[in-house]
């Protein structure tokens, strides 16, 4: 599965703990981060991550780009809801885009806890079956 791991600078250390606490269900998967998410936890997990821009570079189009193209399965985003982002609006589309494709969207520490196990126990066959439908 292909999954985008992206955090709010506030948020970082939090998602660097989690991908090094799951990093061996992770390590099975393609990872996309954007910018310096994606440099962190690499550095910390030795796991291998493509990194787009950063988020208010571009890197939250960059993932929306690839949600559109049916590239990306799952989207772990850890966001700061107490801190006013200037890329807001990219922010949204990024959220909008995952709700227009279906991709599971998780936003906090909580969710992306049940999004992991749900990913270790296979439960995204799901995105199997709708790909064949398509084909």
């Amino acid at each position: 599965m292909k999954i985008s791991l992206i955090a709010h600078d506030k948020k970082k250390e939090s998602i660097i703990e989690f991908a090094k606490s799951y990093q061996h269900i992770l390590e099975k998967h393609e990872l996309f981060a954007t910018g310096t998410t994606g440099k962190r936890i690499s550095e910390a997990t030795r796991l291998p991550v493509h990194r787009f821009q950063s988020g208010p570079m571009g890197g939250d189009q960059q993932i929306g780009a690839k949600i559109a193209e049916d590239s990306m399965d799952l989207v772990i985003f850890f966001r700061d809801p107490l801190t006013a982002q200037p890329h807001e609006p990219d922010i949204s589309a990024l959220m909008r885009l995952c709700d227009v494709h279906q991709i599971p969207l998780v936003t906090n520490l909580a969710g992306a806890e049940i999004m992991i196990r749900a990913l270790e126990a296979n439960f995204f066959a799901w995105r199997d079956l709708v790909k064949e439908d398509t084909e």
